[in-house]
C-alpha cells in the first residue's frame, strides 16, 4: 500500500503509525482497513469521542429523542448548528456512496476483528464547540453563523482525486493558514487543542505499537506535539462564562420599564403609546422570524404575545413558547428523525422536516425578539424624549 498518508514515528520503543484520512473518502477506509491488518498493533486510536462513538454504534438514536426537552434545556440552536455543520459533509459522503466517518468506523470493526484495544482519542465535542465558541469575538459568531448556513445551501461537489489531494501534508499546512487569517480565535480550540489532546491520548495508549486513525488536517500538528506532554484536564475545562451578557441582559429591561414607569407618572397617555410601541414591535418581529419559519399560525400567536413579555426576563425567550406549541400542534413522527440527517442536505428538506421545523421557529422567533427589543427599546425612548 501507499505510504504517502502514513507518518512513522518512534518515541521511548513504542511505534506509532499515524494515518491521515478524509472523512468522506472511501479510499481512507480501504487504506484503514489495510494498514491495520498488515500491522496488526497492540491498540488502534481513532478520532472519536464517546458521545460520537455512541452515535455511530447507536443508528436509531434520533428515535428516542425528545424535542420538548431539546428545548427546555436550551439547545434547540446548537442542535440546529450541529445538524448544518455536517450537512456539507453528510452530502459529500452521500456523492461517494459512503458513510462519512467510515474510516472510523473501519478503524473500530478493524481493531475487533484483530484483538487489539481501541482508544477514542479525541476530546468531548460539547466541549470543544463550547471552546470555541467561547473563544469567538461577536465578528469570529457572525462570520462562523454566515459560512454555516452557506454550507447547508451550497452544491459544490468535489471528486475523489481532489479528496486525495486534500489529504497531502503540504495541502492541508495552506488550509489550515487561510483557516487561520479568516478564524483566528477558531483554530486554536478546533485545531491546536484537538491536537494537544489527540497526541496525548495517543502518546498513553497501551502496547508498543498503535495505529492511529486521524483526519488528515491533525497529522501535523499531532506529529509535532506527541513529543511534548499535555495536561488533559487543562485542555477539557469549560470556558468561564462571561458575566457581561447577564448584566446587559437584566439592564435592558430594567431600564425600559424604569423609563416606561416614570413617562406613565409624567404623562399617562404617552406611556400608553411607549406600552403599544414596546408590545407591537417585540410582537410582530417574533411573530415574523416565526412565520418565516413556516410555524404553526397558533406558534406565531404565541410568539406574538410571549416577545413583549419575555424581552423583559432574561431568563425566558420567546422561541421556547413558540417552540412548545409548534412541537405540540405539528409533532414530530419517528419518521422526521429517520429522515433528519437526509433532509438536512436542502432548503426544502429543513422547511419540510418538522424536527428541523421546531428548530428554526425557535431560533428565529428569538431573532425576531431581540430585533424587536432593540427597535422597540429605541422607540420608548424616542417617546420618553418628545415628552420630557
Amino acid at each position: 500500500m501507499s505510504e504517502q498518508h502514513i507518518t512513522r514515528l518512534h518515541i521511548n520503543d513504542k511505534e506509532y503509525i499515524l494515518v491521515g484520512t478524509a472523512h468522506v473518502s472511501k479510499h481512507s477506509a480501504d487504506e484503514v482497513k489495510e494498514i491495520i491488518e498488515k500491522e496488526r498493533p497492540d491498540t488502534v486510536c481513532v478520532e472519536l469521542d464517546d458521545q460520537r462513538y455512541q452515535s455511530i454504534r447507536e443508528g436509531n438514536r434520533w428515535k428516542d429523542t425528545d424535542i420538548f426537552q431539546i428545548i427546555k434545556d436550551k439547545k434547540a440552536t446548537l442542535l440546529l448548528m450541529n445538524l448544518a455543520i455536517s450537512s456539507f459533509q453528510r452530502r459529500m459522503a452521500k456523492q461517494f456512496g459512503i458513510s462519512p466517518g467510515q474510516e472510523m468506523i473501519q478503524g473500530i470493526d478493524s481493531a475487533e476483528q484483530i484483538g487489539a484495544d481501541l482508544v477514542l482519542a479525541d476530546r468531548n465535542i460539547q466541549i470543544t464547540f463550547s471552546r470555541i465558541w467561547g473563544n469567538l469575538g461577536w465578528k469570529g459568531k457572525a462570520m462562523l453563523l454566515t459560512q454555516v448556513v452557506a454550507g447547508i445551501f451550497s452544491r459544490e461537489t468535489i471528486s475523489e482525486e481532489e479528496l486525495e489531494k486534500m489529504k497531502s501534508q503540504d495541502m492541508i499546512d495552506s488550509m489550515l493558514q487561510e483557516f487561520t487569517t479568516h478564524f483566528p480565535r477558531l483554530k486554536t480550540p478546533l485545531i491546536d487543542e484537538r491536537d494537544q489532546y489527540l497526541a496525548q491520548k495517543i502518546k498513553e495508549a497501551p502496547g508498543n505499537k498503535v495505529v492511529a486513525v486521524l483526519g488528515a488536517a491533525h497529522v501535523p500538528g499531532i506529529t509535532k506535539q506527541i513529543h511534548h506532554s499535555h495536561d488533559l484536564e487543562r485542555l477539557s475545562e469549560l470556558p468561564p462564562k462571561s458575566k457581561l451578557p447577564k448584566i446587559i441582559g437584566w439592564s435592558i429591561p430594567i431600564f425600559i420599564l424604569a423609563i416606561i414607569a416614570y413617562t406613565f407618572f409624567a404623562n399617562p397617555t404617552a406611556g400608553i403609546q411607549q406600552t403599544i410601541s414596546w408590545i407591537l414591535w417585540n410582537g410582530s418581529f417574533s411573530a415574523i422570524g416565526t412565520a418565516l419559519a413556516f410555524g404553526h399560525p397558533l406558534a406565531v400567536l404565541t410568539a406574538f404575545l410571549a416577545a413583549p413579555l419575555t424581552s423583559l426576563n432574561p431568563l425566558l425567550a420567546a422561541g421556547w413558547f413558540a417552540g412548545f406549541v409548534q412541537a405540540y400542534m405539528r409533532r414530530p413522527s419517528v419518521k422526521d428523525f429517520d429522515t433528519l440527517s437526509e433532509d438536512v442536505f436542502s432548503l426544502k428538506g429543513f422547511w419540510n422536516n418538522k424536527v428541523t421545523r421546531v428548530l428554526l421557529v425557535v431560533v428565529l422567533a428569538n431573532v425576531g425578539s431581540s430585533i424587536g427589543t432593540f427597535i422597540g427599546g429605541a422607540d420608548v425612548i424616542r417617546l420618553f424624549i418628545q415628552n420630557l
